[in-house]
C-alpha cells in the first residue's frame, strides 16, 4: 500500500502568483485558490491519517492475536500451578488460609503487572507522521490578527 505524499496533490496545477497577477485577479477568484489549496490539503492530510492507521492497526491487531493467545496459554499455565500451590499448602494448614495465601501472591502479581502495562500504555506513539504533516501547514493558513488591515 502507498501512502499519500506531500506534494502529491497542492503543486500540481500550483504556480506561485506575483503582485500583478494577484492584483489583477478578483477576490473570488483569490477565494477559489485558496479554498481549492485548502480542501486538497486537508484530503492529503485526512489519507495520510487513514493510511497510517490501517498500517498501524493492521500491527495492532496481529499483535494483539498473538497476546491473546499466549495470555490464554499463561492463564492455564497459572491456574493449575495455583490449584498445585493450594493443595499443597492444604498438607500443612487449612484450605481457607491455603486459599487467601495463593489470592494475596496473585493481588501483588496483578499489580506488578497493571504497573508495567500503565508505563507501557504510556509510550503509544499515536499519528507521527500525521502529526508532523500537520505541523508544516504552511504560515499562510495560520491567522495572523495583528497582520489584519482595515
Amino acid at each position: 500500500m502507498s501512502m499519500p505524499t506531500q506534494g502529491s496533490g497542492l503543486n500540481s496545477g500550483y504556480h506561485p502568483h506575483d503582485a500583478d497577477e494577484v492584483r489583477s485577479s478578483s477576490i473570488g477568484e483569490l477565494m477559489r485558490q485558496v479554498t481549492t489549496g485548502l480542501s486538497t490539503l486537508m484530503r492529503q492530510e485526512v489519507e495520510l491519517a487513514k493510511a497510517e492507521i490501517r498500517q498501524e492497526g493492521k500491527k495492532a491487531g496481529k499483535a494483539a492475536g498473538f497476546f491473546g493467545g499466549a495470555g490464554f496459554g499463561g492463564y492455564m499455565v497459572a491456574l493449575f500451578l495455583s490449584l498445585a500451590l493450594w493443595a499443597g499448602l492444604s498438607n500443612v494448614m487449612d484450605a481457607g488460609w491455603a486459599a487467601l495465601i495463593v489470592a494475596v501472591i496473585w493481588g501483588a502479581i496483578a499489580a506488578v503487572l497493571y504497573s508495567m502495562a500503565k508505563k507501557n500504555a504510556e509510550r503509544i506513539r499515536g499519528l507521527k507522521q500525521t502529526n508532523d504533516s500537520v505541523q508544516r501547514i504552511p504560515d499562510a493558513l495560520k491567522p495572523h490578527p495583528q497582520e489584519v488591515t482595515r
